[in-house]
C-alpha cells in the first residue's frame, strides 16, 4: 500500500535537524491540545474500572454496541499512514488514489460483515489465529501468531515516529521527548482500559478527525476560488457555501488549463481527479498501474487479506454485543469510509495550486512559502499552518495527533492479545487462571509500547520506510486471505493444505519483496512500487492457494462434524438478523454500500 507510507518516507533527515517551530500555537490551541490529553487517560481510567476477566481487557466482554464498534472499525485504520500519507498521495496522484477507498476497501468491508463475520463471531474464538487453529492446526496458528506480533509494534512505531517529526517540524518539539511522553499516555489509558479504552479513543478520533480536517477541504475550496479571483478577500461577501461551490469549479478550471509536474515529468491536470482514467496502460495514469493491478491485487487480495483477516480490525468485530452488531460492525464502517477521501486526498489535491513548490520543498511564514525546508510529505499540516485560524489549528493538530496515538493504541491492543492467547496461553502457560492472564496482557501492553517506542527510533535512521511497511502488510496480510478463503468455503481444504499454504504464501511475499529491493527485473513488471506491491501481493496469494490446494487433495481432510461453524457449507444457516428492520439487515447495508461506491467510482471516473 504505497502512497499511504509516503508522508513519512523521506522524513528521516528531518527528524535529525535541530528544532524549530514553524508553526506558533495560540493559548487556546495548546488548551486544545491539553484537555484531549487528559480526557484520553480519563477514558481509560472509567473504562478499566469494570475491568474483571482477560475477555473484559482484550475483548470488552463483548459488550460495545454496533454503532460503536464500526466508528472504532474505521478509526484503527486512520492512523499517521492515512491521515498525513493521503493526503500526500491526492498532492502527487490525485484521486486515483480513492482507489484505497472505494476498491481497496468498501468491497472487502461488505464481504467481512456479509460473510465472514458470522464465523469468526459464530465460532466465539478470541483472535484470528485462534480461528486458523480452529480450522486447521497449532502449526497455522503459529506463524499467522509469531508474524502479527513481530511486525505490529513495528507498524506502531512507524506511526509514533511520523507524530514525532511532525510536532518537531512544525512545533519545534524535540524527537524523543515527542515519541515518550506520547507513548507513556498511550501506555496509561491501554494499560489501565484494554480494548475498551481503545475502542472509545477511536470514536473519539472519528469525530476529532472529521471536525478538525474536514474544514480543511471546504477552506481550500474557499481559497482556491480566492486565488482565481485575484482577491484575497474573495468569499467575505459570499456565503462559505456559495464560496466552496465557486471554488470547485475554479480549481476544475484550474487543472483543466494546466499541467501538473509529477518528477520529470509534466502531465494534464485534469488526470488528477480521475480514478480510472489511463488505467489501460501503465504509463497513462498518475500511479503508474493497469486496471488488473487495481482490481486483482489492491480491490481482491491487499484489500480483502487487511479487512478481513487483520486482526487489528477484526478485534473490533469481535467486541460487539452480539451477532448483528459483529455483521453490521464493518457494514456501518463502510458508509463513512467511503466518503473520508473528500476528508484526507482532496486537501492534497486542493494544495497543487495553493502551494505549488512542495514538490521542491517548502516552509510556512506567513501564510506564504520562502524555503526549502519542507517537501510534500507535509502537505497537510502545511496547509493547516497556512489556512487554520487559532482554535482550529489547535483543532486540526490534535486530529493528527489523536490518529497517530489511537493507531498505535489500537496496534498495542491487538498486539497484547495475539501473544496472550495464541503465543503464551497456548505454547508456554495453556494451564494459567483467567487473572494470569490478565496480568500478562497488561505486562504485553507495557512491552508493546517498549518494542514501539524502540522501533520509532530504530526507524529514525531509514533510508526508506516505505519499504518497511510494504513488507509488514505483504507478509502479514496477503496469504493469510488464500488460507481462509478456502478454509471457510471450500470443506475439501485439509489441516495441512492451510499450513503450507501459510508457510508457501508467506515465503513467496518475503522473497518477492527481497528482490524487489535489489532490483531484480523477474521480481515486478513496473518500476513503480505501488504497482510492484499490487502484483507482488497477487503472486503470493496465488503461491498460497495452490500450495493449499494441491496439499489438501494428497491428505487427509476433517470430519464433517469438526467443520460446523467454521466452513460455509456445513454450517446451518443463522437467523440471527430475522428479527430486524429491513433497512438493518446485514444484507441491505452491504449492497446499499456497494451501490454507493459504485456512484462515486462512475462521478470521478
Amino acid at each position: 500500500m504505497a502512497p499511504v507510507q509516503t508522508s513519512v518516507a523521506a522524513a528521516a533527515s528531518a527528524a535529525h535537524a535541530a528544532p524549530h517551530a514553524l508553526i506558533h500555537l495560540a493559548p487556546i490551541d495548546i488548551a486544545i491540545l491539553a484537555v484531549y490529553l487528559v480526557f484520553v487517560i480519563a477514558i481509560g481510567y472509567i473504562t478499566g474500572k469494570g475491568h474483571q476477566t482477560s475477555e473484559d481487557f482484550f475483548l470488552s466482554g463483548r459488550s460495545i454496541p454496533a454503532w460503536i464498534t464500526g466508528l472504532a472499525f474505521i478509526s484503527a485504520n486512520l492512523g499517521a499512514l492515512e491521515v498525513m500519507g493521503m493526503a500526500t498521495s491526492g498532492y502527487q496522484y490525485g484521486m486515483m488514489t480513492a482507489n484505497y477507498y472505494w476498491v481497496g476497501a468498501i468491497p472487502a468491508m461488505v464481504f467481512m460483515g456479509v460473510a465472514m463475520m458470522p464465523f469468526f463471531y459464530g465460532s466465539k474464538v478470541r483472535s484470528v489465529p485462534e480461528f486458523l487453529k480452529k480450522r486447521y492446526n497449532e502449526g497455522a496458528r503459529f506463524i499467522n501468531a509469531i508474524t502479527f506480533a513481530v511486525f505490529t509494534p513495528a507498524i506502531s512505531g512507524i506511526s509514533m515516529y511520523a507524530m514525532a517529526v511532525v510536532l518537531q517540524d512544525f512545533l519545534g518539539w524535540h524527537f524523543w521527548p515527542s515519541v515518550v511522553v506520547s507513548g507513556l499516555v498511550v501506555l496509561v489509558y491501554t494499560f489501565l482500559g484494554g480494548l475498551t479504552a481503545s475502542i472509545y479513543n477511536e470514536v473519539l478520533q472519528f469525530f476529532l478527525i472529521v471536525l478538525g480536517v474536514a474544514p480543511l477541504t471546504i477552506i481550500g475550496l474557499i481559497a482556491n476560488h480566492a486565488k482565481a479571483v485575484k482577491h484575497a478577500a474573495a468569499g467575505m461577501h459570499e456565503s462559505w457555501l456559495m464560496a466552496a461551490t465557486a471554488g470547485w469549479g475554479d480549481f476544475k478550471h484550474w487543472l483543466d488549463t494546466h499541467q501538473v509536474s509529477q518528477g520529470k515529468a509534466m502531465l494534464p491536470g485534469n488526470m488528477w481527479l480521475h480514478t480510472w482514467m489511463g488505467t489501460g496502460h501503465a504509463a497513462g495514469n498518475t500511479l503508474q498501474i493497469t486496471w488488473p493491478g487495481v482490481v486483482l491485487g489492491l480491490g481482491f487480495v491487499l484489500s480483502f487479506s487487511y479487512w478481513c483477516t487483520n486482526f487489528l480490525v477484526v478485534q473490533r468485530a469481535l467486541a460487539a454485543k452480539d451477532m448483528n452488531s459483529a455483521q453490521r460492525t464493518p457494514l456501518l464502517a463502510a458508509f463513512p469510509k467511503m466518503l473520508f477521501p473528500f476528508i484526507v486526498i482532496l486537501p492534497g489535491i486542493l494544495a497543487i495550486p495553493l502551494l505549488p513548490h512542495l514538490v521542491t520543498g517548502g516552509t510556512v511564514v506567513h501564510g506564504k512559502i520562502v524555503s526549502d525546508t519542507h517537501t510534500v510529505n507535509n502537505v497537510m499540516p502545511l496547509m493547516m499552518g497556512t489556512y487554520y485560524p487559532a482554535g482550529l489549528l489547535g483543532l486540526g493538530l490534535t486530529a493528527l495527533m489523536a490518529s497517530f496515538m489511537s493507531g498505535m493504541a489500537g496496534n498495542v491492543t491487538a498486539f497484547n492479545t495475539v501473544v496472550t492467547y495464541d503465543l503464551y496461553g497456548s505454547l508456554i502457560n495453556p494451564n494459567a487462571s483467567d487473572k494470569h492472564y490478565l496480568w500478562f496482557g497488561r505486562f504485553m501492553t507495557v512491552l508493546g509500547v517498549a518494542i514501539s517506542v524502540g522501533f520509532a527510533f530504530w526507524v529514525r535512521g531509514a533510508n526508506s520506510i516505505m519499504g518497511y511497511t510494504q513488507t509488514i502488510f505483504g507478509v502479514v496480510n496477503a496469504p493469510l486471505i488464500a488460507v481462509f478463503l478456502l478454509g471457510m468455503f471450500w470443506p475439501r481444504t485439509t489441516p495441512w493444505g492451510g499450513f503450507i499454504g501459510l508457510l508457501v504464501g508467506t515465503g513467496t511475499s518475503v522473497t518477492l519483496w527481497i528482490l524487489c529491493m535489489k532490483g531484480h527485473p523477474m521480481a515486478h513488471f513496473y518500476k513503480h512500487g505501488t504497482t510492484s506491491a499490487f502484483w507482488n501481493a497477487l503472486w503470493s496469494f496465488c503461491a498460497g492457494a495452490s500450495s493449499t490446494v494441491l496439499v489438501s487433495l494428497f491428505t487427509r481432510r476433517q470430519p464433517v462434524e469438526q467443520l460446523t461453524g467454521l466452513v460455509y457449507q456445513v454450517t446451518p444457516r443463522g437467523e440471527a438478523s430475522a428479527t430486524l428492520a429491513w433497512y438493518r439487515k446485514p444484507l441491505v447495508l452491504g449492497i446499499l454500500a456497494l451501490l454507493a461506491t459504485l456512484i462515486l467510482n462512475l462521478l470521478f471516473w
